[in-house]
C-alpha cells in the first residue's frame, strides 16, 4: 500500500479555511477514499475532498476508493478544487448559496 499524498494546493487551501475562521483536520493519509480535510466552522463539520484546479478534468477525478467511500458515505462530503470553492463548501462567499452536490465538484 503506497503513502497517500495531497494535491499540491491542499496546503493553501488549508491556510485560507483557517483565515477564515475554520479549524482544519487533515485525513489525507487515513487513505481508503477518505476525504482530505475536516473541517470545523460555525459549529458545522464539512469532509472535503482536495483536488488540483490546475489538473486536467481527468486527472482530477476521484479515483476508486474514493468513489466507494463517497457512495457509502450516509452524510455530505464535497469535492473542491480551489480556495473559493473550499469556503463556499462551509458558507463563505458568491457561491455558498449555491446547494452543494454530494459528489459535485466546486471550483
Amino acid at each position: 500500500m503506497r503513502a497517500a499524498k495531497s494535491d499540491a494546493n491542499q496546503p493553501e487551501i488549508v491556510e485560507a479555511l483557517r483565515k477564515a475562521g475554520a479549524t482544519v483536520t487533515s485525513l489525507h493519509r487515513v487513505g481508503m477514499g477518505c476525504p482530505d480535510l475536516m473541517v470545523g466552522y460555525r459549529g458545522v463539520n464539512h469532509l472535503i475532498e482536495v483536488k488540483d484546479g490546475s489538473k486536467p478534468p481527468s486527472a482530477r477525478k476521484l479515483t476508486p476508493p474514493q468513489v466507494i467511500w463517497h457512495d457509502r458515505w450516509a452524510g455530505s462530503a464535497v469535492v473542491v478544487t480551489s480556495i473559493e470553492g473550499a469556503l463556499a463548501a462551509i458558507g463563505i462567499g458568491p457561491h455558498a448559496s449555491v446547494k452543494i452536490p454530494l459528489i459535485g465538484e466546486i471550483s
